[in-house]
């Protein structure tokens, strides 16, 4: 039948049903997301935390590339990367559209990875693609296990429960001038953001903190890293910096009053600027010095 899935094609008892939970106990591994433009050397602080925190008995790396248009061209960098940092194997994990996303060969291959690295590209596309799927459901499933996860720009930005995927970066602050729809969920909470400061979109978050001021904006730059750590607690890594905008005590907003792409007035809005050694408690929404507020992950040398 035309536009089955390989499930729908399998008989009945060997058919998978998506699962429609996240797994349990979501995230029990580490994640990290990337502000995009990374240093592609073994040098790079992020990619040697990275790769410092696989288990040093599944040192094998899968690139998820669904978010790119370009998959193939993508690959290629991030497995002479990974090799150079000791990866035991680099495999390329790409789905082209959703029907592709249900073959149960490329969940298991995402299975049998110790990190996931999702690449770049459109993050709604990921969404898409992703969405409801075996190969979701095995992501979830490493990440809820003892996988590394790691995204890049979209990649990074898909992370959270709630995404955004749209909206101009000169002046969003304006009345539903950012597109958002759900992420992967992998943390709750927050709204991640990347290339924060090299395409100036501190109104992005500002314009999700208005609408949604129980979520904590987190703008990644360019080189820059955030570990998510348990709690959830933020560190940053990398050479970049990383912007929180916290609108939890937003006093006032116009937000209701305004017909769509008029502009907004927000009242005390606060915001951190993060940069490497430093993090920062969603919960408890505060500012920290990981030297001494809590003990960041050990740093793994590059092989």
């Amino acid at each position: 039948m035309a536009g089955t899935t390989p499930e729908q094609k399998a008989p009945p008892e060997r058919r998978k049903k998506p699962n429609m939970t996240y797994a349990k106990h979501l995230p029990r591994g580490s994640f990290i997301a990337i502000g995009g433009a990374e240093e592609k050397t073994s040098a790079s602080e992020i990619m040697q935390r990275l790769f410092g925190m696989m288990k040093p008995d599944n040192l094998k790396v899968g690139v998820l590339t669904i978010a790119s248009q370009i998959p193939d061209e993508v690959f290629p960098p991030y497995k002479t990367l990974f090799e150079q940092l000791g990866a035991t194997e680099v495999v390329q994990i790409d789905a082209r559209d959703r029907e592709e996303a249900h073959d149960l060969k490329k969940a298991e291959l995402m299975k049998s990875c110790g990190m996931v690295f999702i690449s770049g590209g459109d993050q709604l596309r990921l969404t898409h693609v992703l969405g409801s799927s075996p190969l979701l459901d095995a992501l979830r499933e490493r990440l809820s296990k003892d996988a590394v996860v790691a995204g890049t720009s979209a990649g990074a930005a898909a992370m959270s429960g709630t995404m955004i995927y749209n909206g101009a970066a000169s002046d969003a602050l304006k009345k539903g001038a950012v597109n958002m729809s759900a992420g992967l969920g992998f943390v709750q909470g927050v709204v991640i953001d990347s290339h924060f400061l090299e395409r100036g979109r501190f109104t992005r978050l500002m314009e999700v903190g208005a609408t949604n001021p129980e979520c904590i904006g987190v703008g990644i730059g360019e080189d820059a890293a955030v570990i998510i750590h348990p709690g959830p607690i933020l560190e940053a890594i990398g050479s970049g910096h990383v912007i929180i905008v916290d609108s939890t005590q937003m006093r006032s907003c116009n937000v209701t009053d305004l017909s769509d792409g008029e502009p907004l007035a927000v009242e005390h809005v606060i915001m951190h600027a993060l940069t490497s050694g430093y993090g920062y408690d969603v919960r408890k929404r505060k500012f920290l010095d990981t030297t001494t507020d809590f003990a960041p992950v050990a740093k793994v040398p590059a092989k």
